[in-house]
């Protein structure tokens, strides 16, 4: 009898992965410890078949099922409004950073569809939940810091007040990637924006720690560090 995903993840856990993946992934207590390599096999199988009746029917009870949901989203051969419609379905499962980073990861049909995506997510970049707005946040991150848009993603991240960890911590990424890939407006932004302490000497911090950041403009980034 063949086996089903879950029993196959079972299968495929690995006992010391789990002890390691669920230390880096804090709030979350349903890891099975499946490699990610394996799991994107597991995915890219599974999207040659019926893979819209498993994410359908699939409760997600585990950290894998949720990630491989994901995953069947990025490997599925469908359009983009599809690929929208069920990226809306599986952003409120996303409960933590590790699967909210690697679903973006995986979305990169946006790099031809930047406008449909952008405007696809306004309304998480507004939202009230944690996840939601980290989710809008490192979709900006991976797709949108380029000439043509970093005006609106700058504008954007000092719009953002959500007192969330995980929210600070993307806002704070995101203006560094911003930072290294087109210094001159960003730069511009950190000395007039209006995010809150935390968050700037935080996207300080990860500018400096960049190695594309000469030493020079590194000692600059932190003398304007907030006290």
């Amino acid at each position: 009898m063949e086996l089903t995903v879950r029993e196959k993840l079972f299968e495929l856990a690995d006992a010391e992965y789990q002890k390691f993946s669920a230390a880096l992934i804090p709030n979350i207590s349903n890891v099975l410890g499946v490699r990610l390599p394996v799991l994107r096999k597991l995915a890219k199988q599974m999207a040659k078949e019926d893979w819209r009746t498993y994410l359908k029917e699939v409760d997600g009870e585990y950290f894998e099922e949720i990630m491989l949901q994901g995953m069947l989203i990025e490997y599925a051969k469908i359009d983009v409004e599809e690929k929208l419609q069920h990226t809306a379905l599986f952003v409120p499962k996303i409960d933590n950073w590790s699967v909210c980073d690697s679903f973006c990861t995986g979305l990169k049909f946006t790099k031809t569809n930047q406008e449909t995506v952008w405007n696809f997510l306004q309304p998480y970049l507004e939202s009230e939940m944690e996840y939601e707005i980290r989710f809008g946040i490192v979709m900006l991150l991976n797709y949108f810091i380029d000439e043509i848009y970093i005006n609106r993603v700058l504008q954007m991240l000092d719009s953002i007040r959500h007192d969330g960890y995980y929210v600070k911590m993307a806002v704070a990424w995101a203006l560094s990637i911003c930072y290294v890939k087109l210094p001159t407006p960003t730069m511009a932004y950190l000395q007039s924006c209006s995010i809150d302490h935390f968050t700037f000497n935080k996207s300080l911090q990860k500018i400096t720690e960049s190695l594309r950041v000469d030493p020079e403009t590194k000692k600059l980034i932190r003398s304007m560090k907030r006290k």
